[in-house]
């Protein structure tokens, strides 16, 4: 098993920024990609960032590109998500997962095993 553990949500006005981390405990050997989703009020959960645990490779959802920064610091078996430039359309809680796969351009939450509690961000207009 792997436990997932985010904080750094909050509230923010638009254009501020935030960064969320995302500590992992448990068999973390048994993992190969983190993930960022995002689940706004009312809709599904959407893919926002990857990252492969061992050597670093991102990949990110076209609506983040240049604003959102993933990166990890396997020392600290944390992965982080810088939020910059961030607008309401943003506002969402924020989850952290973690996939057996070695695929990091998987988009669906279904490609990933471990998921944490989730954490709030909104962005106020």
């Amino acid at each position: 098993q792997v436990q997932l553990v985010e904080s750094g949500g909050g509230l923010v006005q638009a254009g501020g920024s935030l960064r969320l981390s995302c500590l992992a405990s448990g068999r973390t050997y048994s993992v190969d990609t983190m993930g960022w989703f995002s689940q706004p009020p009312g809709k599904e959960r959407e893919f926002v960032a990857s990252i492969s645990w061992s050597g670093g490779s991102t990949y990110y959802a076209d609506s983040v590109k240049g604003r959102f920064t993933i990166s990890r610091d396997s020392a600290k078996n944390t992965v982080y998500l810088q939020m910059d430039s961030l607008k309401p359309e943003d506002t969402a809680v924020y989850y952290c997962a973690a996939s057996r796969s070695r695929t990091i351009t998987a988009r669906s939450p279904d490609e990933y095993r471990y998921w944490g509690q989730g954490t709030q961000v909104t962005v106020s207009s």
